[in-house]
């Protein structure tokens, strides 16, 4: 009769070392191969990953540095990582001074945009609008609406449902070059597009 007992009780003790609170943190390098860096830490330390496939594993609040390989993580988590969403398509148009009327380089390139909008199944985007910071802070806050909401209005007739199209106008709040104040930059007054 001992013998059972003893068995569960190594059954116990073994079910509760498989249930320790246990993280595995690793450091993937981008779409583009560049790595940034991650800070980890617990109650009893911490670890900076800065380099590709190198983490660490937090266990009972220790942080323990490991390192892995490409082939380990796609091993590993090759099927969650697949079932990611994809990284959306960023596009800039440019637009004329003080207007909402794209460049004539980047209406050039609306057509293969739309295009792509159009072979979206069940797409989604993000418009985002900008202005320089010429003139009233104001103004181009309503500037960059404006730009925001042509490109949405193109986006639209391109065939992508109006409720899948998110618009902000950030003003000169986020240039893309800084400048001082009532400096024009052309590349400030733009709309980022991000597609997905």
């Amino acid at each position: 009769m001992r013998q059972p007992s003893r068995l569960l009780w190594v059954f116990a003790l073994s079910l509760a070392a498989c249930t320790r609170l246990t993280s595995h943190v690793v450091l993937l390098p981008g779409p583009d191969g560049r790595t940034g860096a991650l800070l980890v830490t617990s109650a009893t330390g911490a670890v900076v990953l800065s380099e590709p496939y190198t983490g660490v594993d937090v266990v009972d609040g220790k942080v323990a540095p490991t390192r892995t390989s490409a082939a380990m993580v796609s091993e590993t988590y090759g099927r969650l990582l697949a079932m990611q969403p994809a990284r959306p398509r960023v596009h800039i148009v440019y637009f004329e001074f003080g207007q909402s009327v794209p460049t004539p380089e980047s209406q050039a390139r609306l057509p293969r945009i739309l295009a792509e909008v159009s072979a979206l199944s069940a797409g989604e985007a993000v418009v985002i609008g900008h202005a320089d910071r010429v003139g009233h802070a104001e103004a181009n806050e309503q500037l960059s609406w404006q730009r925001a909401n042509a490109i949405r209005e193109l986006l639209v007739g391109a065939g992508l449902a109006r409720e899948a199209i998110t618009v902000f106008g950030r003003g000169e709040r986020e240039p893309a070059v800084v400048t001082a104040d009532n400096v024009p930059e052309p590349r400030n007054r733009r709309v980022e597009l991000k597609l997905r």
